[in-house]
């Protein structure tokens, strides 16, 4: 598909579930002043990720496969709604990995969406499923 516009034709939307990477975390993270296209990752710092961890206010979530499939159908009904093409999803059990076609919206827009409606998909199944945080 051609494209001669300065609208990309799609985006990677990726978020983490609640607490399951924070920041000073031996892996790296992306913070506000480390959010940039081929800029380094915060450095490791374990005073940081102890802070971070203190803060938490449950566990970190993780996702059954009944929150997954409940998460991928909140992120197909999103989509939908707002008219918006999603070309893949993938959820794994810590974070969820999206590509969409947003048009010219702001990316930031659909990640808030996105969310949002994950976290409200989990509180009306958290009875069932057991969850009782917000994924990001």
């Amino acid at each position: 598909m051609w494209n001669d516009t300065d609208i990309p034709i799609g985006y990677l939307i990726t978020f983490r579930c609640y607490g399951t990477w924070l920041h000073g975390d031996q892996r790296g993270s992306v913070d506000r002043e480390h959010n940039r296209y081929k800029t380094p990752y915060a450095a490791v710092n374990n005073n940081r990720r102890r802070h971070n961890q203190h803060l938490l206010k449950s566990e970190p979530v993780l996702l059954s496969a009944e929150q997954r499939a409940s998460v991928e159908k909140a992120i197909g009904d999103t989509c939908l709604h707002r008219k918006w093409h999603l070309y893949a999803c993938n959820l794994r059990t810590n974070h969820v990995h999206s590509v969409i076609s947003i048009g010219s919206k702001k990316p930031e827009l659909a990640l808030n969406a996105l969310q949002g409606q994950c976290n409200k998909a989990n509180e009306r199944g958290r009875s069932l499923a057991g969850m009782s945080q917000p994924l990001g």
